[in-house]
């Protein structure tokens, strides 16, 4: 039997050029408007039985809720608000999901991702707007190393953490899978790029640090630190710019060039859907009560967010590590309701739209939520950029090199999946260890304040001429 390339059709095309590809009826409720008692069933049965479990944690909402207004237990705020955005976000999840399934195809899973991504650019926000000092850990209400760290580790849980638990779940149940290769491929490629559009500011500034002085003077007179600091906010501000417009062209790509294509990939996987038929069984939103749902859904996770964020300050006096919570935490509850859904996909035998759910999150971050986040704190006149800790720049390049080679014979297999997980437990690990901002860094502006400088003899005869026609030596 002939290999399948890309571009071949999955499906035999026996409804019309584009009958199989225009109709959704597994999206229609049959009802119209807004009816209470269905809207609560389909809230409570939820996408999977892995998704309904998650419903069991709704009281800490509004124990959350309670505690921020009326009591004064900043630790347990925080903990119950954890715990209540991943029902909330599980919710919004679910209700993006409804609400895609009555669009086309690859449109759905763009708007489903979207609203998925949704969490985290609400969270990235309200970071970057509670951020007042430019130096210290977000003890002293530095945000940004948090937001830097948040934006890598909302990538590096997708490849690592999801991917790998689809790959052991839907390995177990099926052995192994194979994926088309236009979605591996594209998915992949875009990463790299997305990679290289992040990291050139950390670069920038590692290859210049050391010979910027601290201060304006007799040497180096122009190029300062604060020099420094500017280019590489200007660089990322542009950067920025150019990352945001790449995951336009990536949108128009995914919904135009190769629409068929896409479409195809995602209808075989449906057909090969494991619980299809139960699935078009159970009760389904109206899209008056989708949009209900995500309204709702949205205003919890927002405000649950506003109060995890208060509370950060105090979580890190406890112990917790700036980076820690920013790599693991903060990535794991805004993530969670994709991270079951791609689970639940991949279990089914659906290993193409899990794949699509693992790396179009992770695609969108590096292309428009982290730009997105840096513009917002430019309009805001906050000094946002995209200088990472060196540790975190080899987290991602390692992490995408590792997915890469695993994604390139386009099979999957239980024990990928769980060499997957090991990488991102290793990680944690480090990333529990890893020192405050305010402690070490490694690739800051505190960094340059002790440098030690070789020269040759003629430097070092000349330097001390200069010295010598200093005023007042």
């Amino acid at each position: 039997m002939a290999e399948r390339d890309e571009s071949s059709p999955l499906l035999p095309n026996t409804h019309g050029p584009r009958n199989s590809i225009i109709a959704h009826d597994e999206g229609e409720s049959g009802r119209s408007g807004f009816q209470a008692r269905h809207f609560f069933s389909v809230i409570w049965r939820s996408s999977s039985k892995i998704s309904m479990a998650v419903n069991i944690l709704w009281p800490f909402v509004p124990v959350a809720f309670f505690l921020h207004f009326v009591a004064d237990a900043p630790l347990w705020t925080f903990a119950t608000s954890y715990m209540g955005m991943i029902p909330a976000a599980n919710m919004l999840g679910f209700a993006g999901q409804e609400f895609a399934r009555k669009m086309p195809k690859v449109a759905g899973i763009l708007i489903e991702t979207t609203f998925g991504s949704i969490v985290e650019i609400i969270l990235f926000v309200v970071l970057i707007a509670n951020h007042e000092l430019s130096s210290g850990s977000s003890e002293h209400g530095n945000m940004i190393p948090v937001i830097q760290a948040a934006i890598l580790g909302s990538i590096l849980t997708n490849l690592l953490l999801c991917l790998g638990l689809c790959f052991f779940f839907g390995g177990i149940r099926h052995s192994s899978q194979k994926f088309h290769a236009i979605v591996s491929e594209v998915g992949s490629g875009l990463l790299l790029v997305a990679a290289f559009g992040l990291l050139i500011p950390s670069a920038f500034y590692s290859a210049l640090k050391s010979e910027a002085a601290p201060d304006p003077g007799v040497l180096h007179d122009k190029f300062t630190r604060g020099k420094l600091q500017a280019d590489v906010l200007q660089i990322s501000r542009a950067a920025s710019v150019v990352l945001m417009a790449s995951f336009a062209l990536y949108i128009w790509f995914c919904v135009s060039s190769q629409h068929s294509i896409f479409d195809e990939v995602i209808e075989a996987d449906e057909h090969r859907d494991a619980d299809r038929e139960e699935d078009l069984q159970k009760p389904k939103f109206t899209m008056t009560e989708a949009i209900v749902a995500l309204i709702i859904s949205l205003a919890c996770v927002t405000l649950l967010l506003i109060f995890l964020v208060d509370e950060i300050e105090h979580a890190v006096r406890s112990g917790v590590p700036d980076q820690f919570l920013g790599l693991i935490l903060l990535p794991l509850v805004e993530k969670a309701a994709e991270h079951l859904t791609a689970i639940d996909e991949a279990r089914d035998g659906m290993i193409n739209v899990a794949l699509y759910h693992c790396l179009g999150p992770s695609i969108q971050t590096a292309l428009f939520n982290a730009p997105f986040v840096v513009i917002v704190a430019w309009v805001m006149g906050k000094p946002m950029d995209l200088n990472f800790e060196i540790f975190m720049i080899g987290l991602l390049v390692l992490s995408i090199l590792v997915v890469g080679n695993f994604l390139r014979d386009g099979e999957s297999n239980w024990l990928e999946g769980a060499l997957l997980v090991v990488v991102y437990t290793i990680m944690a690990i480090a990333c529990f260890y890893y020192p405050d901002p305010d402690v070490a860094t490694s690739n800051g502006l505190e960094e340059a304040a002790m440098l030690t400088v070789t020269m040759n003899k003629e430097v070092l005869e000349q330097f001390q001429k200069v010295l010598e026609t200093v005023p007042g030596r």
